[in-house]
This record gives C-alpha cells, sequence and structure tokens, in this order.
C-alpha cells in the first residue's frame, strides 16, 4: 500500500488522461491507468508518471463494458485498496457527420461509452469513497455540451451535454458522504481525438477562431484538472468548468 492519494484515469494512454496522470504524479498521487487498447502509448505515460514520482498500474479495459469496468476496479483494490480521485476521462467521437447520416450502432456505442461507461465507472468510485467519507470525482465532458456541434458532431455533444446533467445530480447525491463531483469542458485542445474524428488538423484550423487566438494543450487542461482535485477547490463541487480559451 501507500501513503499517497490513488487517482484512477481513464482513457488514461494519451491526451488529456495522460497530461493529467503525469501531473497528478508530480502533485504526490499515484495512478492506476486505464486504456481501451493503445498499450504501447499506456506504458509510455507509465514510464512518464514513474520518473514524475508516482506508482503506476495499468488497467486495462473497454468502459462500455461492465466486466472490464469490474477488472479495472481489480486492479485498483488489489494494488492500492482505496481510490481518492477519479479523472473520468475516457471517450470517443465518431466521424464528421449530419444526424442523417448517423446510424443506431454509432448511437449506441456513443453512449455506451461516453456516458453509460461513465456513469458505471463513477458507480464504482462513489461505492469506494462512501466507506472513506471522502473523495472526488471529475467527468470530463467538452464545449460541445453547450455548443451542440451540429453538422459535425451532434451525438457527441449530447452525450457531453449528459454528462453535465449527471455531474450535477451526482454531486446532490454524494456531498453529504464528502465527495466531491465536477466536470470540465475542454475546448479546441491539441488531442490524437480529432484524427479518430477524420480531422486531424481541427485543432490547428479552429485555434484561429477562439477568442484567445489559439488551440489549447493537454497540459493547461490538466493543471484545471488537478486544481479541482486539491484542497484549494475543497468548496467546489455540482458544477462546470470551461477550458476553452473563450469560446
Amino acid at each position: 500500500m501507500t501513503d499517497r492519494p490513488i487517482c484512477l484515469i481513464t482513457g488514461g494512454s494519451t491526451g488529456i488522461g495522460a497530461a493529467c496522470a503525469i501531473l497528478a504524479a508530480k502533485r504526490g498521487y499515484d495512478i492506476v491507468l486505464n486504456y481501451r487498447s493503445d498499450h504501447a502509448s499506456a506504458e509510455q505515460t507509465q514510464t512518464k508518471v514513474i520518473a514524475a514520482g508516482g506508482r503506476c498500474a495499468l488497467a486495462p479495459g473497454d468502459v462500455a463494458d461492465p466486466e472490464d469496468i469490474a477488472r479495472i476496479y481489480k486492479v485498483v483494490d488489489d494494488t492500492f485498496g482505496r481510490i481518492d480521485a477519479l479523472i473520468n476521462n475516457a471517450g470517443i467521437v465518431g466521424q464528421s457527420a449530419r444526424l442523417t447520416e448517423i446510424d443506431h450502432d454509432r448511437l449506441r456505442r456513443m453512449f455506451d461509452v461516453n456516458v453509460i461507461g461513465a456513469m458505471l465507472v463513477a458507480r464504482e468510485a462513489v461505492i469506494r469513497m462512501e466507506t472513506q467519507g471522502e473523495g472526488v470525482v471529475i467527468n470530463i465532458s467538452s464545449a460541445a455540451a453547450r455548443l451542440g456541434s451540429g453538422n459535425q458532431y451532434l451525438d457527441y455533444a449530447a452525450s457531453k451535454a449528459a454528462i453535465d446533467t449527471f455531474t450535477k445530480g451526482l454531486s446532490d447525491e454524494v456531498a453529504g458522504q464528502g465527495i466531491r463531483v465536477l466536470s470540465v469542458r475542454p475546448g479546441i485542445i491539441d488531442t490524437p481525438i480529432h484524427g479518430k474524428g477524420g480531422e486531424p488538423d481541427r485543432a490547428d484550423r479552429l485555434g484561429p477562431v477562439v477568442p484567445l487566438g489559439r488551440k489549447g494543450s493537454p497540459d493547461e487542461v490538466a493543471a484545471a484538472i488537478l486544481w479541482l482535485l486539491s484542497d484549494e477547490a475543497s468548496y467546489i463541487t455540482g458544477t462546470t468548468l470551461d477550458v476553452t480559451g473563450g469560446r
């Protein structure tokens, strides 16, 4: 076991999740790093976490699969025996499309991962945090939740709007048990998710239209998340923080 607080990060092999893992290790956390399939990138992030002073256990699994979620938490329980923070980051985006081009299979997968999976992962964290009498859950939403992303990622935007509502409801349920629940809405951030949506240059293309005039970095989002995890944010719960450059 360890005296350092334990943070589970889903979708942590690259992008915002990886940046959170490295910064959290620098701030004194040990990490359980979940990823679905990119084992090589997860190992690279694990190496950086260890170099930053943290222990890091890898926990592969698809958050859309309840059995995989159980396996992820078995790593948490067997390796560290507790969880102090959850960064509920795993998510997917589809190819840019209008609603008339989106079929049931895509919608089912989008909501299985981005909404149902996130809720089930949070449920398991809360079960453990309630016995400890404290903990923080950070759900990763998106500026798309309030922008709608019409003609682009309407289904993704709807899934992230659900995350914002879930954040508020869960925060009300568990505040009395000493658990804080928040959501962070990243904007145009330079991560691999744009390539997965078929637009690898999207951050570069849209960065200039952001009020601050540029794209954001995963490290900037991670800094906001780690602040929300900290005691400096101890009186903040049930709210959503935009990290969008003013967009």
